[in-house]
Formats: C-alpha cells, structure tokens, sequence
C-alpha cells in the first residue's frame, strides 16, 4: 500500500519519501529493486526516482520534517483473537509525535477499525512537543493486489474522513488530479467503510461458493446462475466466480477484524460469522475431492498449478494452496507445484515438496493436476500435451478456468466447482 501510493502520489507531481525501518528493503528500493511483485510498479519507481519525486530511507525523523501529509501505511495483521494488530500504527503515531516539527496532516492509510484514528490522534497529543498542531484523517485505500497502481489512477472513489476544514482541503488539493469522486466524511464512517466493503464482496464469493455447492446436488451449472444472477444491476457480475475461495492479506484479515469489532461492541455479525465458516469448508471440500480422487491410486503424485491467493501478485498470504497442501502432505501424499512467481514465497513454508519451472514439468507423470490459481499462462496450456505427460489423467480445477466438454474430449477425468 505505501510503496504504490508513494509511487502514484509521485507520478502526479508530489515530492515523495518512502520510509521504512528495514534497511535492506529502503537499499533495495533505492536500486530500484522492487521488493513485491505488482504489474507496473517497477517502472513507475524508476521514472520518478530519474525525476527526482520519490526517494527512500530510514531517517524517520528527516523524513517527517521535510513533509506536510505523512501517511500510516503499516501493517496491520491478525491478532490472536481475530482482531488487528495495531502496534505498528502506534509506534509510527509516537514516532510521528516525536518529530513533529510544524503543522502536519497525518493520515492513516492503512485498514484499521473503528477508534484508531482517535487512539493515533491521543498517542501524539500525548508525546507531541510544544503543542505544535496537527490534524487526523482517516483514508481507507481500496487497492487490489495485481492491480495497484490501476485502482489509484482510476479508483471508483476516495474516502476522506476528517474533523477539520483545513486538513480536508490539504487531502483534496492532493487528490484532484485524479478527477476521482471524492466523499467526504466523519473518520469513524471513513475507517468502516474499508471493513464494510471487502466483508461484502466476501459475502458474495462464499454465497456463490454455497450456491455451486447446490448446483453439484442437483444438476445445474453454478456459471449459468451467476451468468443469471450477475445481469441483474442491483447484483452486477463481479466476485460471483465458485472455487474454493477467499485468501490474500486483505479480505480473511478484514473479515475476521469486523467480526471481531461487532463483538467487541456486544453484536453478533451473524453474515459474516458465516461467510468465514463457508470459505474454510470450501477449503476443505476441494482438499476432500483430491484425496477421494487418488484414493485407489498407490504413491500419487498430485500436481498443483497456482500457489499465489490470485494472479499477478506473488503474496501467498491465507492462499487456499497452502491449506491444501498441508493436508495432502499430512496424507503423505507427493506433492508437485509451480506458480510463474510465488514457487519462492511457497519454499519458505514448504521447502520439501517439489517446485517446478513450468506447468507440463510439473504435471509430468503425475496422477492428478489440480489448478488453485486462475493465471491467464494456464488457460493457454496444450492440454493434449499435458494429458499424455501424465500418468493418470485427472484434473481438478478448482477455479473453473476451462470448458467441461473441452476437457472432457481430451480424455481427462475433469472435476470443477459447481459443474456437471
């Protein structure tokens, strides 16, 4: 989040200083070696850091005096309760506080519930020096990994919750060469509507998800529901896909986070309990599929084709791969992967399955192929050339990305979600 709306704000013509505690991340960086993988990210960096708009270090101190709008862009991971882990937030809000040197807008960027922005607002009113003014404002980022840099230039809106006229005039000056509508807001509405949007879109991933799991019942085909069900305005098409759903570090995290803010306030989300229960037995039906299909099979070799929670991102984070893997190994199963950029990310859990360099190495003498994420490379497969490459002929395809009947006449044994 930081480092593609640093390198947007600095494309728009914005002085920018990315600031991180890691040195080897900020040496990096300043080698124009981009730390994640995201679709046009490198190229931006490398045009602004020419124009001399975008620099990176770890002097925190500097790089806050120099600076008018200093963005919280940390992390906020899972706490053991479900809840998000706000002490990267505070310990930037006290560093902030330290260093204040005259006004600044200080913005909190990162997903965060309800309360924090007046928890930071305390935390450098408390360690602040000589009551030197500032303002809190709380701007939710609506980023999709694989996509970053295209949500920024043409998001569908900016979120701006602010107590101050001053502070919300700052934020509009900086985002008007976007000509992105524009809602401004009280802060505790702005820090919601982050939490209330992805638990929505998850909503509609495991409805759907439930929805292919009738279909499998009684006959239908769960692409011609959410065909059906998508035309309609008020329901649109979009997270309406069956497979075995959600990962990532956003929606699991945020999903869980609101759910844990209801009862914090003594309210039972009862929808999104549920939506969280429905992607984790997803999870687990898909693994039970697999391990039904090479239940006769003596020493299977599964082959998995997608590792990353989606394509065009290496984040591996809460990726549905990794449950299924552990428990094929758990099975003692042999277990193949590739993924065209996170087989690296995946070594670092799972070092002793076998990673390949391609798709047909991987399915080579195998007896089931398994697809766990959509990359356009794999819907451009010579699936003749992988069927003969295999032992046994089987394919799961757990994100529906090929034609039953196509599948069917090459000779695989092919399973989807949802489908005949």
């Amino acid at each position: 989040v930081g480092l593609a709306t640093g390198a947007c704000l600095a494309d728009l013509g914005n002085n920018v200083i990315c600031v991180d505690i890691d040195e080897k991340k900020i040496n990096q960086l300043n080698k124009c070696q981009i730390p994640i993988y995201e679709p046009g990210l490198a190229d931006l960096i490398s045009k602004n850091q020419k124009n001399n708009r975008i620099r990176f270090t770890c002097e925190t101190n500097k790089a806050i005096h120099d600076s008018t709008i200093v963005f919280i862009a940390v992390g906020t991971p899972p706490d053991k309760d479900g809840s998000a882990d706000l002490s990267f937030v505070f310990q930037a809000a006290q560093d902030i506080a330290l260093s204040l040197n005259d006004y600044k807008v200080i913005v909190d960027k990162s997903t965060v519930p309800v309360g924090t922005a007046a928890k930071v607002k305390e935390i450098i009113m408390k360690n602040r020096k000589n009551n030197i003014p500032f303002s809190i404002v709380s701007n939710p980022e609506f980023l999709k990994e694989g996509s970053a840099i295209k949500d920024i230039f043409e998001g569908d809106r900016i979120v701006i919750g602010a107590e101050d006229s001053k502070a919300i005039e700052i934020m509009k000056q900086l985002y008007e060469p976007l000509n992105i509508p524009i809602q401004i807001t009280d802060i505790a509405s702005a820090e919601l509507i982050k939490y209330a949007s992805n638990a929505f879109l998850a909503t509609k991933i495991s409805f759907i998800n439930e929805i292919a799991n009738i279909c499998e019942k009684v006959g239908a085909d769960v692409t011609e529901v959410a065909k059906g069900m998508g035309t309609d305005k008020r329901i649109g098409p979009d997270f309406l896909r069956a497979g075995i759903g959600y990962g990532g570090s956003c929606f699991p995290k945020d999903v869980r986070a609101i759910a844990t803010t209801a009862r914090q306030y003594g309210y039972k989300f009862r929808i999104i309990e549920s939506v969280m229960e429905v992607n984790q037995l997803q999870r687990e039906l898909i693994t039970k599929k697999i391990l039904d299909l090479i239940s006769d099979i003596k020493e299977p070799i599964v082959s998995i084709l997608g590792l990353a929670f989606k394509p065009n991102t290496d984040d591996i984070r809460e990726a549905p791969s990794l449950y299924v893997i552990e428990k094929l190994i758990e099975k003692g199963v042999t277990v193949r992967a590739y993924d065209p950029i996170a087989n690296e990310k995946s070594k670092e859990i799972f070092p002793n399955i076998e990673y390949c360099s391609n798709a047909y190495d991987t399915c080579t003498n195998s007896d089931i192929v398994v697809i766990l994420t959509d990359w356009r490379e794999f819907t451009k497969l010579d699936l003749n050339k992988v069927h003969d490459n295999m032992k046994t002929p089987i394919m799961l395809d757990a994100r529906n990305i090929f034609n039953p009947r196509q599948i069917h006449d090459i000779g695989f044994k092919y399973i989807s979600v949802g489908r005949n």
